[in-house]
């Protein structure tokens, strides 16, 4: 087994990691990709948006790091694998995968559509095992990898006043596959581990959901929603060597909103 070196100066550092960030046009997944290559990753930014990756491709530049934008529909196996493949003829490896790519809608279960229902499982649930699957294969070659996840609070609370009986199927089902890759994967030295965001403020929030801000403030302990940003620290624990021998696990971050 290589030897890590897991003092305190170097044990975040991403220095020569070659990472892919889903969902990395904007929001949380913008956030995440430019603090990973702040510590040292290259970066494979993925998105439907290829205006929005070219943004961001900028920033991670800015930073000296290399980057690849690969304009992807995660929910389908075919552009997934092309992605992937992409991403190893260029850099030979991938060492860190983010699945950040995530969508919100809320409808009564009685008046859900079955179309909306399969929008929100596709791009939550669905493209998370894709990316997984394709990712996974060349870390199990490799013998070694980092896999994080981004389920929900709403995995284990429902949330309120609005109806998302879809969204939370598919946040717990994520958490759920998290777990099971985890114990599956862990032979192969790949650690699996999702994290689970409280309301964070992002564009896709303000979008759908901005008239409950001041009820999810008061329903919050710490009174607010997050910040993308705060989210960070658990990526780059996650991302690096000083998460060894985590796997398996969910952070919630969350203000303290699943502590009532």
């Amino acid at each position: 087994m290589e030897k890590l070196d897991l003092s305190a100066r170097h044990i975040f550092e991403l220095n020569g990691r070659k990472a892919i960030v889903t969902g990395a046009a904007g929001g949380i997944g913008r956030e995440l990709a430019v603090a990973l290559a702040e510590m040292g990753a290259d970066l494979a930014l993925v998105d439907i948006n290829e205006q929005g990756l070219s943004q961001v491709a900028g920033e991670v530049s800015n930073r000296g790091k290399k980057v690849l934008i690969c304009k992807t529909d995660v929910t389908r196996s075919s552009d997934v694998k092309k992605m992937v493949d992409k991403v190893v003829a260029e850099w030979g490896r991938i060492d860190i995968l983010v699945n950040c790519a995530g969508i919100s809608h809320h409808a009564p279960t009685e008046d859900l559509r079955e179309e909306d229902w399969d929008r929100v499982v596709d791009v939550n649930l669905k493209s998370t095992f894709l990316c997984c699957q394709a990712v996974g294969r060349t870390m199990i070659a490799n013998r070694r990898g980092k896999i994080i996840n981004i389920a929900s609070m709403s995995a284990h609370i429902i949330n309120r006043p609005i109806r998302q009986s879809h969204y939370h199927a598919s946040k717990a089902g994520v958490v759920a596959l998290t777990k099971s890759l985890a114990a599956e994967w862990a032979e192969y030295n790949i650690n699996v581990n999702c994290i689970s965001p409280g309301y964070i403020d992002t564009g896709m929030t303000v979008a759908t959901a901005l008239q409950y801000y001041d009820q999810w403030k008061a329903l919050t302990p710490l009174g607010r929603l997050g910040r993308p940003s705060e989210i960070l620290g658990a990526v780059i624990y996650l991302a690096s060597d000083a998460s060894s021998f985590t796997t398996g696990e969910e952070l919630i971050i969350d203000g303290g909103y699943t502590l009532w």
